[in-house]
């Protein structure tokens, strides 16, 4: 008998924050530990990304690692479903700012900044904190299946104050656009994966690897700001873990703004961009490893070869026939 994943979802997010933290812990550590030792198929990918990100570790240390990392995952998943039940003290006394100015000066110009973010730590803690603390924030959810699933995660982060567009309904990427050339906004994009026609081919630990367009086309049609920011989880101690209720903290660090030389031709600038905010945040997740919740294939050898070539024949076709705008849809 199958798993009603809508129903289990909608039951882990009315009931979880009921149940007490330390029980919650071992419970999702758990799960984590009994996912780790199936050894299906996203975690041998996911032990696949990180023998590119260590491969100083071998095989027994990649393989350490990846539990880790199952814990950090499923740690986003207890932490997303009790999120909306914390008091505005606990987000902030489990939140820590590193270069914090990198992204505070720009709010006072006239676009909104895009941020480039990776799969790491809790995102919508992140963004919950800085829709409190920064500005509103903007930002895309890919549709999941079922529907049922999507439909609670949109209720998860609009209930956390967050505003959403969901990729499929009306254009996207247009209404980024306007979003981004008024000021009172952060527009924080996932982008460290896309297998989409659209998406841009990097260099990322000296192996090409294939990253969403959007952060960068975002920034660049609307003449904003792109943030790289990264996300880790860290131990709290003393009273800050008092105050937070918790022994697991969360670090943002905003890097400064990606600079694209002024002699770059436009058609290059979105690769340019992209290639900058990548190159930072390949510098987090290679020290926090264990918060890259990449269990999807990123990396370009890892992927079919006919169909990369399809994918690839695609993205050819779109430029042909298509400005360059138009070639711009972000992925979260």
């Amino acid at each position: 008998m199958g798993i009603d994943t809508g129903k289990a979802f909608t039951f882990a997010w009315r009931t979880a924050h009921k149940v007490p933290e330390p029980i919650l812990r071992g419970v999702f550590s758990a799960v984590a530990d009994v996912t780790w030792l199936l050894h299906g198929g996203g975690v041998r990918q996911l032990e696949k990304n990180l023998a590119r990100v260590r491969p100083d570790l071998g095989p027994r240390g990649v393989r350490r690692l990846s539990r880790a990392g199952m814990r950090s995952y499923m740690r986003y998943y207890r932490e997303a479903f009790t999120l909306p039940a914390w008091t505005p003290e606990q987000v902030a006394a489990r939140v820590r700012v590193v270069g914090e100015e990198n992204v505070r000066r720009l709010l006072d110009g006239d676009r909104s900044p895009v941020l480039a973010l990776s799969h790491q730590g809790n995102w919508d803690l992140a963004g919950a904190w800085a829709t409190r603390r920064l500005a509103t924030v903007l930002t895309v959810a890919e549709r999941l299946e079922p529907e049922e699933v999507f439909q609670e995660f949109l209720a998860f982060r609009t209930g956390i104050g967050l505003e959403i567009l969901a990729l499929g309904d009306g254009d996207v990427f247009r209404d980024l656009v306007r979003g981004a050339r008024r000021p009172g906004r952060i527009i924080p994009l996932l982008a460290d994966r896309d297998l989409t026609a659209r998406g841009i081919e990097v260099d990322l630990y000296g192996r090409r690897a294939r990253v969403a367009a959007g952060p960068a086309a975002l920034a660049v049609t609307a003449g904003a700001p792109l943030v790289p920011a990264a996300i880790w989880y860290e131990r709290l101690r003393g009273a800050r873990r008092r105050a937070a209720g918790t022994p697991w903290g969360l670090v943002i660090r905003f890097f400064p703004p990606v600079d694209v030389p002024a002699d770059v031709p436009r058609s290059e600038r979105v690769a340019v961009a992209t290639q900058a905010w990548v190159d930072a945040l390949s510098v987090a997740i290679r020290e926090h490893p264990e918060d890259w919740h990449m269990l999807q294939k990123v990396f370009v050898e890892d992927l079919d070869p006919e169909r990369y070539a399809r994918t690839q024949a695609a993205a050819g076709e779109d430029a042909a026939v298509t400005p360059a705008q138009g070639d711009q849809e972000p992925a979260a």
